[in-house]
């Protein structure tokens, strides 16, 4: 049975170069018993073509015609434009692999073409295979033979500087790269496998300048609630999120909003992603005990205003940020709750005090990254029953689905943006969080604070997000 264009493995896609598919406007779906079919454009004479790679590479192609917008869509999905210097050195002609920098520098500059956050290389028993997150989602790439894999891994450990001979243990390192004049680091983690060490490469590549509190998601009023409460002299304020959620790109904009001449600002982070002129940032290096907890210890003594702590983990943490927010410093951290009044539960499960929790905290802030539809092949739908019954009476008459264009490379959507629940304590809010009360929907419902479910459900409304966004957070 044909392979569907949208399950085309990523060894047979790699048959034939973007170059070599767009000539012979050909894309490999299927390949066995030494025959590759391909799917071709209708009324169009692939004698030739077929003639050339049978004595190219020794196959027997059997051309399957679809519509040639099919065959377009098709080509622009699996073989993008300005790729073929990557692709060609990762076809399934691999050999060009095993020199290592040159195709892992044009496998960089692929995921930054294409907003990448992050490059998985992965083993297994019989392949190896490479995926790039993009707008949140992994796809996967390139196929690499066994044979290979190890030698590329190699060149990424010695770049980063990383012990090649520990396979069993995992590692972190960096890697500095220059493109264009414009310097930046790739963040690199290996993890031992059954099959090998499968090997993460984030690219902390986001210029800091870009980072605006106003084009994060903000709605006006949370914007406001925000400013409001980031401008306190002293308190808490917490960013709650699962990992991957966007809270650390809040916390720099909130750094850089901050960032003034007057300010003693310290951070300490685990790892440093961006950057920022006139903050005083430290690398979190446990192996030597400099621990959150201890650089909290020492911050206290180095006069500082602003306190950024990368992350809340354990209970000595906790009691150190409490403790610096009660000594009349504004701290800022993260925290992993679900939702924003959970970090209230959180601090008590960690050994806080209620009533320190309420003396000390001004917001909680929850957020969540949402894909955006494509603006350029959005396609507006009348409301089915489905969105009746998930959405009630905020249900919308109609909606738009994501479609595909070759703008977004067929997969309907482009870019992300964030959406939150901002809760700022008042007299009330800080007396039931004093009191250990686990829900307060009541009160947030009589200040009128959208749900991280309103959020999204406003986008949706909007025509800016697919029902698929909007489902995950429906509960929150």
């Amino acid at each position: 049975m044909a392979v569907t264009p949208t399950q085309i493995p990523t060894e047979i896609l790699r048959l034939l170069t973007a170059q070599e598919a767009a000539e012979y406007r050909l894309v490999p779906f299927d390949c066995g018993s030494g025959t590759v079919r391909c799917y071709g454009e209708q009324s169009r004479d692939y004698a030739e073509a077929v003639e050339e790679l049978e004595v190219l590479y020794g196959w027997q192609v059997e051309v399957v015609p679809i519509a040639a917008d099919d065959l377009q869509r098709l080509l622009l999905q699996h073989y993008r434009p300005g790729a073929q210097t990557a692709s060609a050195a990762a076809t399934g002609r691999t050999a060009e692999i095993g020199q290592g920098r040159q195709f892992l520098f044009a496998l960089v500059g692929e995921a930054l073409r294409d907003n990448a956050s992050d490059i998985h290389l992965e083993p297994y028993e019989q392949r190896c295979r490479i995926r790039m997150r993009i707008d949140g989602k992994l796809a996967e790439r390139y196929v690499v033979e066994r044979a290979q894999y190890m030698p590329l891994v190699n060149q990424i450990k010695i770049l980063a500087s990383l012990d090649i001979s520990e396979k069993r243990l995992p590692q972190d390192g960096r890697i500095g790269y220059d493109r264009d004049g414009e310097k930046f680091d790739v963040r690199v983690s290996t993890l031992p496998t059954i099959w090998g060490e499968k090997v993460v490469l984030r690219l902390l590549t986001r210029r800091v300048e870009l980072l605006e509190l106003r084009n994060l998601g903000f709605s006006e009023r949370q914007y406001d609630d925000y400013c409001c409460a980031i401008a306190r002299p002293f308190g808490m304020v917490l960013i709650c999120g699962p990992t991957g959620s966007g809270k650390s790109t809040t916390l720099y904009a909130t750094l850089r909003h901050l960032n003034a001449l007057t300010d003693n600002i310290l951070t300490i982070e685990d790892p440093i992603e961006y950057t920022l002129e006139g903050v005083n940032q430290v690398q979190l290096k446990e192996e030597i005990g400099l621990t959150f907890t201890a650089a909290l210890r020492t911050f206290l003594r180095q006069d500082p205003d602003i306190i950024m702590l990368g992350e809340i983990r354990d209970g000595a943490t906790a009691e150190m940020a409490v403790r610096s927010s009660l000594t009349g410093h504004l701290l800022f951290s993260t925290i992993h709750t679900n939702t924003a009044w959970g970090a209230v539960a959180r601090l008590a499960d960690m050994g806080v005090h209620p009533y320190l929790v309420a003396d000390t905290l001004v917001m909680t802030v929850a957020q969540r990254l949402v894909r955006l539809l494509c603006p350029h092949c959005k396609r507006e739908v009348a409301a089915d029953p489905i969105v009746q019954r998930l959405l009630g009476e905020t249900a919308p008459g109609s909606h738009f689905e994501a479609v595909g264009c070759e703008r977004c490379f067929y997969t309907g959507y482009a870019g992300r943006r964030a959406v939150y629940e901002v809760i700022p304590l008042d007299d009330e809010l800080a007396a039931a969080a004093r009191a250990g009360r686990a829900d307060v929907t009541p009160l947030l419902s009589e200040r009128g604070i959208p749900s991280l479910r309103d959020a999204v459900v406003d986008l949706f409304r909007r025509g800016q997000t697919s029902l698929d966004e909007v489902i995950p957070l429906l509960n929150y």
